[in-house]
């Protein structure tokens, strides 16, 4: 399953839920707000390096680009673009998205 999560750690327990739900081997794709998430040497790098144990966590990079983040990305997680968003839509049966 694909789960998007479009809300920043930050402002919403969004990421927290999502990741409380999403079973081993999920894809869990940052997008919009989202993507602060995904960031190196915040209070969440720690709970994304651990559900990239067993998760596969991706972030849209013109989100990352479009909040001067895209160089601050934590080691591991798949940068995808649009063309990306629309494989990992299809190559997952069905798709959650946390708001």
């Amino acid at each position: 399953m694909l789960h998007t999560v479009n809300k920043s750690p930050f402002e919403r327990n969004t990421l927290e839920t999502c990741l409380q739900h999403a079973k081993d081997g999920s894809t869990i794709l940052l997008i919009e707000d989202g993507v602060y998430a995904a960031t190196e040497g915040t209070r969440f790098s720690d709970t994304i390096k651990k559900a990239m144990e067993t998760k596969t966590v991706c972030a849209l990079l013109p989100d990352l680009k479009a909040r001067g983040m895209h160089e601050k990305v934590i080691e591991g997680i798949k940068l995808v673009d649009y063309a990306g968003f629309v494989d990992l839509v299809e190559q997952n049966e069905r798709v959650q998205a946390w708001l």
